[in-house]
C-alpha cells in the first residue's frame, strides 16, 4: 500500500496561489513559466479555486486603485504597480503571521534572508519547486534550507532537478562539502559512512574547501562518497541508480541486496523497525520491489522465502532463524 498524499491546508493553498500571481504579475513570464502554472492549476479544484479567489481579489485591487486615482482631485496617489505589490506584501504577511501561529508549512513569496527551511517527518515525501523552475525532491527525515540559488542539505536525502543558468550556478552545501551545478540532475544523502552524491544527467562538481581531499568532477553514472579527508568516485549503472531513486515512486527496489542492509533501508521510513537477529540471516540476499511503508510484505517475503522466523516484539518485528 502506498501512503495517502498529503492534502496542503488552505492557508498553504493561499500562500502558493499568491506565489503564482506574483510571479505572474511581477517577474518575468514565459510560456514555461505558463506550463508550469496550468499543471499546477490541472492537479485539484483546490488549486483553482484558491488561484481565481486570489486573482480577483488582485483584479479587485486593480481597479479600486483606477478609481481612487479618478477621485482623489490632486490628492497624491499611489502608481497602480505599488498599489498591487502591497496587496500582495500584505497578503504575504499575513499568510505567514497565521501559518507561524497554526505551524503550518507555506511557501515563500519572496526570499527570505536566512533562506526557507522544508522538513519532511519519518516515511514523508515532498517537492519543493523553486522560482526559476528548479525542483527538490525531499525523501524521508530529510531538512533541506534553501535561498535563492543554493541549497543546504542538513540531514537525510534529496533529489535535484536543476534549471542550469551558467552565470548562476546552483550551489548545494552539506557535509562541508560543495555540489556545483552544471546542467544537472543528482541526488544528495546525508550518512554515517559519508556524503553521497550520485549524478543521474548533466555534470556537477564536488568540492571539499576547507580539507585536503580533492575536487572531482561527476558525469552521468558516477557517485561520489566525500569523507572529511577523501572524496572517491565509483560507478554505477542507470538501473541501479534508477533503483536507489525508487523512493521517489513510493517504493524501494532492491538488486541481490543483503537482508540487514534491506531492513536497514525500511527503517529509515517507518517507526515500526525491523530487526535481524542473527548474521546468517542478516548474510542472506534479496531482490524484490516493496512499498516504502510496508514492512509486513517485506516480513512476509522472508518467512516465505527464506523459512525465516518471524516475530512481533512490541513495535518491532524481529527476523532470524
Amino acid at each position: 500500500m502506498t501512503s495517502d498524499p498529503v492534502i496542503p491546508t488552505p492557508m498553504a493553498l493561499e500562500a502558493e496561489a499568491a506565489h503564482w500571481l506574483q510571479r505572474r504579475h511581477f517577474w518575468a513570464w514565459s510560456e514555461a513559466d505558463q506550463s508550469e502554472l496550468d499543471t499546477w492549476l490541472a492537479q485539484s479544484a483546490a488549486h483553482r479555486v484558491a488561484y481565481w479567489r486570489l486573482k480577483a481579489g488582485f483584479e479587485r485591487s486593480s481597479r479600486l486603485t483606477a478609481l481612487d486615482a479618478g477621485a482623489s482631485f490632486g490628492r497624491p496617489s499611489l502608481p497602480a504597480q505599488t498599489s498591487r505589490f502591497r496587496f500582495f506584501m500584505g497578503l504575504a504577511a499575513a499568510s505567514l503571521a497565521l501559518a507561524a501561529i497554526l505551524g503550518v508549512s507555506t511557501l515563500p513569496l519572496a526570499p527570505q534572508t536566512e533562506g526557507q527551511l522544508y522538513e519532511t517527518q519519518v516515511g514523508g515525501r515532498q517537492t519543493i519547486v523553486l522560482t526559476d523552475g528548479s525542483k527538490i525532491d525531499l525523501n524521508t527525515g530529510t531538512a533541506v534550507r534553501v535561498k535563492g540559488r543554493s541549497a543546504q542539505v542538513l540531514r537525510g536525502e534529496a533529489f535535484f532537478q536543476i534549471t542550469h543558468d551558467e552565470a548562476r550556478p546552483f550551489v548545494v552545501t552539506a557535509d562541508n562539502h560543495r555540489i556545483i551545478d552544471l546542467g544537472t540532475k543528482f541526488s544528495v544523502r546525508t550518512g554515517k559512512a559519508g556524503l553521497e552524491v550520485a549524478l543521474i544527467e548533466g555534470r556537477a562538481r564536488i568540492e571539499a574547501p576547507h580539507t585536503s581531499a580533492r575536487s572531482a568532477v561527476l558525469n552521468p553514472g558516477d557517485v561520489a562518497l566525500a569523507t572529511a579527508t577523501k572524496i572517491s568516485v565509483s560507478r554505477k549503472s542507470q538501473q541501479d541508480l534508477s533503483g536507489e531513486l525508487g523512493w521517489r515512486r513510493g517504493v524501494l527496489v532492491f538488486h541481490n541486496t543483503r537482508l540487514e542492509a534491506a531492513a536497514t533501508e525500511f527503517n529509515r521510513y517507518n517507526r515500526r523497525k525491523l530487526i535481524i537477529a542473527d548474521s546468517a540471516a542478516a548474510r542472506l540476499t534479496i531482490g524484490a520491489t516493496f512499498p516504502t511503508d510496508d514492512i509486513e510484505a517485506f516480513a512476509r517475503t522472508a518467512k516465505n522465502v527464506f523459512g525465516l522466523r518471524v516475530e512481533n516484539r512490541g513495535d518491532d518485528i524481529v527476523i532470524s532463524h
